[in-house]
């Protein structure tokens, strides 16, 4: 498409940070769109904090916005929606982190009637994903499941063993985080940690030896699974993601993230995490209800799920094509460089146009 014949398609996504310990799927998901699209398509990144460095990138997005924190409510995230769209007139928005998607899905109805489409999981689904929750989940889609117990003090780990616990175990946040913890006191280090970060409760789990193996794919509402991409990981961050990694094809995966789908009748991009033990069994670690940091894998290896998820919502025949098996990702850090102004003009204003500023500097060349 261009300019002159058709309007630009506008396409927001959310989580434009870029910690190297932890980042966002929405640097990696708008990296996606524009190797599908180029310039034929505007994206509007949106993050929560001043130093998200995907808001600054003149390479990936056209116009960048601050959102209120989940914490604040969803008036205020409605009332920002509204001045956004108002502004940009988005066609299709990417939520990209957990802890907004609750927000995003109440709303749903909302974004629609400012016409902004969406295809994300309900209420109930998100609720039936919950990790509080997943054990359940497991049990009726018929897929195992480590052991799982929701805590409110760190006392447990200094009386576990008469619950019959022993370490290592794993510690994690309903939203995100997961820590390995040999002893007592690195349990309770852990659980105040994880409980300040993302409240409660706090979840402590079986610790099973094996290596993890994800998929990704979009699940079109109905129970059935769209364009699964599988990886395993080779090397993690401290927190446990994916610094490198290789995309694989694995039937035993491919089948229980079916399964999942199918209780769930789920909506949307998800990630399926399970740990494949060394006796060749799989277990369920969690459902993530977005699509993962590692999405741009997928695309590099002729699978853009990204792009085929914006199709599916705007009633186009989406291409989903099997991905190549044996692509490896090493992710690694890189510098962003602004001027105090730009710093300043977001600080204040909680917007900046990166590649309008981009346009500015080559005229002035």
């Amino acid at each position: 498409m261009s300019k002159q014949s058709k309007k630009l398609i506008t396409i927001a996504v959310t989580g434009m940070n870029a910690k190297p310990d932890n980042p966002g799927p929405g640097l990696a998901v708008a990296r996606c769109l524009r190797l599908a699209h180029g310039d034929n398509i505007r994206i509007i990144g949106l993050g929560y904090d001043v130093l998200d460095a995907g808001l600054y990138l003149q390479e990936i997005s056209d116009v960048s916005y601050l959102l209120p924190y989940p914490s604040a409510g969803e008036q205020q995230l409605m009332e920002r929606i509204q001045y956004i769209q108002e502004q940009e007139n988005i066609d299709v928005l990417i939520p990209c982190l957990d802890a907004e998607l609750l927000s995003f899905s109440r709303l749903h109805h909302e974004f629609e009637a400012l016409g902004i489409r969406m295809l994300i999981p309900d209420v109930t689904q998100l609720r039936d994903r919950n990790k509080d929750r997943l054990g359940e989940l497991a049990r009726n889609a018929g897929i195992r499941y480590p052991e799982t117990k929701t805590i409110t003090s760190a006392n447990f780990f200094y009386q576990c063993h008469d619950d019959g616990w022993k370490y290592p175990m794993v510690v994690k946040g309903i939203f995100y985080d997961a820590t390995i913890v040999n002893n007592a006191d690195e349990g309770a280090e852990a659980f105040r940690n994880i409980a300040a970060s993302w409240g409660y409760p706090v979840l402590v789990q079986r610790y099973v030896k094996g290596h993890e193996v994800n998929l990704t794919a979009v699940g079109d509402g109905k129970g059935k699974l769209l364009g699964s991409v599988m990886m395993r990981k080779q090397a993690v961050t401290d927190k446990g993601k994916a610094w490198s990694c290789v995309t694989v094809d694995n039937k035993q995966l491919q089948e229980d993230a079916e399964k999942l789908a199918h209780e769930l009748q789920w909506a949307g991009p998800l990630e399926v995490e399970m740990l494949k033990e060394p006796d060749g069994n799989y277990l369920l670690i969690e459902i993530n209800p977005r699509f993962p940091a590692w999405i741009y894998l997928a695309a590099e290896a002729g699978s853009n799920l990204p792009a085929g998820l914006v199709d599916l919502i705007l009633g186009n025949k989406p291409e989903f094509t099997p991905a190549k098996v044996g692509m490896m990702m090493i992710r690694y850090a890189q510098e962003t460089v602004i001027d105090l102004n730009t710093f300043e003009s977001m600080s204040m204003h909680g917007s900046y146009a990166p590649r309008a500023n981009m346009e500015r500097n080559n005229d002035a060349k």
